[in-house]
């Protein structure tokens, strides 16, 4: 059993800043990649911002330095620091993990980001 818990979402104002936790427990050998993926309302869900095991990160154009996503491997943990915060920024965020050796899918429950004056 694999189970991944985010923290820190809210209400925030626009050009503010907040930092997203998501830990992982379980039964995992080894993880892959971590991200976030968020989805607002009446919209598909979408990539954040994603780091792999080796250090790697990508994220969104929309994203692209407003957003740090970092991780600590130890701690299987993965963080999203968002800064500037936009009203489209508003949506339900959640992690992802894609665990060895198949890059088998997990999902977090979400935390709700709310950007709004």
């Amino acid at each position: 059993q694999v189970q991944l818990v985010e923290s820190g979402g809210g209400l925030v104002q626009p050009g503010g800043s907040l930092r997203l936790s998501c830990a992982a427990s379980g039964s995992i050998y080894r993880i892959n990649v971590m991200g976030w993926y968020r989805q607002a309302p009446g919209k598909e869900r979408e990539l954040v911002a994603t780091m792999t095991s080796s250090g790697r990160t990508s994220s969104a154009d929309s994203v692209k330095g407003r957003f740090t996503i970092s991780g600590d491997n130890i701690k299987k943990t993965v963080y999203l620091e968002m800064n500037s915060l936009k009203p489209e920024d508003t949506a339900v965020y959640y992690c992802n993990a894609k665990l060895a050796p198949n890059f088998v899918n997990y999902w977090g429950k979400g935390t709700l980001v709310t950007v709004s004056s």
